[in-house]
């Protein structure tokens, strides 16, 4: 199947919004999950209980939250005309302005709260124009506290860079050429990724999150047969989650929890089965007229969300650890509560500084809302 035959269409595809949902929901539960690690690593005892897998499973279940988002870009820009000035004239902006915007006032706040409150929270020795020049810089470079997960811009900042290169090919190429580049991609996991040794070929420029983005691009186009097949989806899905759990069990002790890369053939192999999962949804024999009616409560607050998932992407962290701390102030340290409320809280407070601030003119534009 060449390109050429593919239909532009420009209507709004709802699964894409559905999915950037669930990525940025994957997100933060993986960013509550990082917090609370401890939590879950006093429950292993060499034997599979129920507190260990609870712990686990949320951890393989979300941590494709970032795949999900370069399945996305691939699906969305990859295999359309468009030259490199445009592309990222437009693009670049989208990414840029919020990075530095939330850059500048989550410092500015989480350094008021110190200096109103300095017994709950210590992140600069002094409140000079040095140490808060260095706090913004560093939650630039992902280095402050709170900012870990900026280093996402620096990543989607590369691949843009890279994506009217691929582009250019993908518009003239076969989807059978896609497929070659997954296949060495998929090898890649398994060795980069899973088992962390050195293929004997060099083919890292195959690896990384450029597979994920040309995955995106061919899973929406492709129609094979078998990724058509209603029952393929959940066979991926649940059949990768429990040998992950289990590996992740197998090789973990008290002291340490083992945890398998985002680009491992465990998460390719999830997230592929997610995409496909609500790609093909509409073939799923369920009752869902509730989730196709446009008017409905859930159509627009999954389109809401991810409107603002960038924004809630740049913001959650530092929201997470102050939920945290407010939680622990509180003494509510509960293992499978604490996880659910700081998850629930954080996610709501996020989303709420967005929808406040996409209310105020000018600002509205520069706090990554799509």
């Amino acid at each position: 199947m060449n390109n050429g035959n593919v239909k532009k269409k420009k209507k709004h595809i709802f699964y894409f919004d559905a999915l950037r949902a669930l990525a940025i929901t994957c997100v933060i539960m993986i960013h509550v999950l990082a917090r609370l690690k401890g939590n879950v690593m006093v429950f292993y005892d060499g034997t599979l209980n129920f507190n260990w897998v609870f712990g686990d499973f949320f951890y393989v279940t979300t941590v494709i939250g970032v795949d999900l988002f370069l399945m996305l870009s691939g699906a969305l820009l990859l295999g359309r005309e468009w030259n490199i000035k445009s592309f990222l004239g437009k693009r670049l902006p989208r990414i840029i302005e919020p990075f530095i915007f939330w850059g500048i006032v989550l410092s500015l706040f989480v350094i008021s709260i110190q200096y109103f409150n300095p017994g709950f929270l210590h992140v600069i020795d002094g409140f000079n124009i040095t140490n808060i020049v260095n706090f913004i810089i560093g939650a630039w470079r992902h280095t402050s506290w709170g900012f870990g997960p900026f280093w996402f811009f620096w990543m989607i900042f590369g691949i843009y860079l890279i994506m009217p290169i691929f582009n250019k090919w993908l518009l003239h190429a076969d989807l059978k050429e896609a497929e070659y580049f997954l296949v060495i991609w998929l090898i890649t996991c398994i060795f980069d990724y899973t088992l962390f040794i050195n293929f004997p070929i060099k083919i890292t420029y195959f690896s990384g999150p450029i597979g994920m983005v040309v995955a995106g691009y061919y899973l929406r186009h492709t129609q094979r047969k078998i990724f058509t097949n209603k029952y393929l989806p959940i066979i991926l899905i649940v059949g990768v989650i429990a040998c992950e759990i289990y590996a992740s069990f197998l090789l973990s002790s008290p002291t340490k929890l083992v945890k398998f890369d985002r680009y491992s053939i465990f998460s390719a192999i999830e997230v592929i089965g997610v995409f496909l999962l609500f790609r093909n949804f509409s073939d799923i024999k369920i009752n869902n007229k509730f989730l196709k009616v446009p008017d409905k409560i859930f159509h627009s607050s999954v389109a809401s969300i991810a409107k603002y998932s960038y924004g809630i992407y740049l913001l959650d962290q530092v929201i997470i650890n102050l939920v945290i701390r407010v939680l622990k102030v509180c003494h509510f340290n509960g293992y499978k509560s604490s996880i659910i409320l700081a998850f629930i809280l954080s996610f709501g407070v996020c989303w709420l500084i967005m929808a406040i601030f996409n209310r105020i003119p000018y600002v509205n534009r520069v706090i990554g809302a799509k």
